[in-house]
């Protein structure tokens, strides 16, 4: 099954929104070391639920993000094509999680696939 298995916000202010779901729901943030400001984000222990991260918003159109757990991006993403989806970030790799490609499905919502892969990028 293809699970949701990461959110992704887009903010101007990082600190800011650090602060606010700090304070409102208790998430904990930690600075990825990767090669773009982006902070992990544990929502909580032990209860159901998905973890997410955070990022400088690129496009004042972006929105909040899902991203799919998949066997294959290469195969999901010709299967989205096919359902009359747009592949609008090709795949590409996340050194040391996996391949990672952002589609938008006939709605016009953006979603995101994940292919998981220690070795990508290397």
């Amino acid at each position: 099954m293809n699970r949701v298995v990461h959110f992704d916000l887009p903010v101007t202010d990082p600190e800011r929104s650090i602060q606010f779901y700090s304070d409102v729901f208790g998430w904990k943030f930690h600075k990825w070391e990767g090669p773009m400001d982006y902070w992990l984000i544990t929502t909580g222990e032990g209860a159901p639920g998905i973890n997410g991260g955070m990022g400088r918003r690129q496009d004042p159109a972006q929105t909040v993000t899902c991203t799919m757990e998949v066997e294959n991006v290469d195969a999901t993403c010709q299967a989205i094509e096919a359902a009359g989806g747009q592949i609008i970030m090709p795949k590409m790799a996340i050194p040391g999680v996996g391949w990672l490609a952002q589609f938008k499905d006939p709605n016009g919502l953006i979603s995101g696939v994940i292919q998981s892969d220690p070795t990508a990028g290397q």
